[in-house]
């Protein structure tokens, strides 16, 4: 680490071996957080300027730097490696080797700590909006399978036991509403998280009437985190929050992962993969191996295990911690594996091709048996004992009508009543 700490008063001793200790992963993990972190300090400048803490010529030759740096960032002209201790260092680095000592002002009334809240919150925003995009189009394609297989039977299943009769229709419906509800959850959740934190220094404010509205408008921020002790506090919190959301998606992928599991093995055989989603053995000829979905079914572990990480760092006592560092990169990992997984699976959800004839083979006679039972509770016999007359009689059930069956659950969400219209409408509404 070439560069002096910049917290280094002058004649620290600096042990090489702690220091790295204490960077830790930073340098690595602020490659995902420096442009945001620079779009940050753009709008600190700016705020600084506005309350005649830096003069015009300043704030416009600061602001020119961080841009000018941005550009460098974006085209890989700018690398933040092991010269520096963090992103934050690398800024003010630069704008000093750029401007002197308008360099040095760049820091005046913020801390690492909102710096890297800030930059953080930002992150997170930009990442549920990634989610937010994904879940829907994850939404749109499971609702378009639906309809249109929406009568076309397969075998439904409780306890992996064959149960009734079912649909694709009524299976492709489930994970649609399920990414439905994603979505909304997401955007709310970005709503909650939408809040400035720069401003709050090191916790207890700072003794300069720093404009944070402003600020807070120029980054889109919703709205501005006021207690300056509870937005240090808030550290780890909304990160849990924003993974909780993707937490959710990548639950229900883990199901549909599941499903394509059972259903793409020959013993099934209701689901074909193109070879894309497969893999070889690499010593069996025979074998087509489902590589992509039980990666996606591993997906969720990642997440999972993230959130436990953040959970346990934030046993800690009001005002800020170093532990909070501990919080990036299970925050960073998670992130981009999960909308890694979730990308792949639009194309996965149109791409599965079904047998829709071994499907309606698979429902059995004893998978009448519900039907029958509620046939007899509708003629007058109390249910209770046409659920044991029925039982009596399934070794002696026939096959009876499948579409039949089907069209005869009419209540709401059921096979014959599945509701895709209402989906529709509040899947077209959460687009906008």
């Amino acid at each position: 680490m070439a560069e002096r700490p910049i917290w280094d008063k002058g004649g620290a001793d600096v042990d090489e071996r702690i220091m790295r200790f204490l960077a830790g992963e930073d340098v690595r993990l602020d490659q995902h957080l420096l442009a945001v972190d620079i779009r940050a300090s753009i709008a600190h400048v700016n705020g600084l300027h506005r309350i005649g803490l830096l003069d015009g010529n300043e704030s416009k030759a600061l602001v020119a730097a961080l841009g000018q740096l941005q550009q460098q960032v974006a085209s890989g002209q700018f690398v933040l490696d092991e010269r520096y201790e963090d992103g934050h260092s690398a800024i003010e680095t630069y704008l000093t080797e750029q401007l002197g000592d308008a360099g040095r002002k760049v820091h005046t009334g913020r801390s690492r700590n909102d710096q890297v809240l800030v930059a953080t919150r930002l992150y997170l925003r930009d990442q549920l909006d990634r989610l937010n995009v994904l879940v829907l189009d994850i939404a749109e394609m499971f609702l378009e399978r639906a309809k249109a297989d929406e009568a076309t039977p397969m075998p439904g299943y409780t306890h992996l036991q064959r149960a009734v009769p079912s649909t694709i229709g009524l299976w492709c419906g489930a994970f649609a509403e399920s990414f439905i509800d994603i979505a909304s959850l997401t955007q709310l959740t970005r709503q909650w998280i939408n809040a400035c934190p720069l401003g709050t220094a090191a916790g207890y404010g700072v003794n300069l009437d720093l404009d944070r509205e402003g600020v807070s408008d120029e980054l889109e921020f919703d709205r501005v985190q006021v207690n300056a002790m509870y937005t240090q506090n808030s550290r780890g919190r909304f990160e849990l929050a924003a993974l909780g959301a993707q937490h959710q998606a990548l639950l229900e992928v883990r199901r549909f992962a599941w499903d394509l599991s059972l259903f793409t093995t020959e013993e099934f055989g209701f689901v074909t993969l193109p070879d894309r989603f497969t893999t070889g053995s690499s010593i069996m000829p025979n074998k087509r191996n489902p590589d992509v979905v039980e990666l996606l079914r591993a997906s969720c572990s990642v997440v999972e295990g993230a959130l436990t990480e953040l959970a346990s760092v934030l046993a800690l006592p009001s005002g800020y911690q170093r532990d909070l560092q501990a919080t990036k990169e299970p925050m960073i990992r998670a992130m981009s594996r999960g909308l890694g997984a979730l990308a792949i699976v639009p194309d996965l959800v149109a791409s599965m091709e079904f047998d829709r004839a071994r499907m309606r083979e698979a429902i059995t006679p004893a998978m009448f048996a519900t039907d029958r039972a509620i046939q007899l509770a509708a003629a007058g016999v109390p249910f209770r004992d046409a659920y044991r007359q029925v039982g009596q009689e399934i070794d002696a059930m026939t096959k009876l009508p499948i579409d039949e069956s089907i069209a005869q659950r009419t209540s709401l969400g059921g096979t014959g009543k599945l509701g895709l219209d209402e989906l529709r409408k509040r899947l077209d509404l959460l687009r906008g």
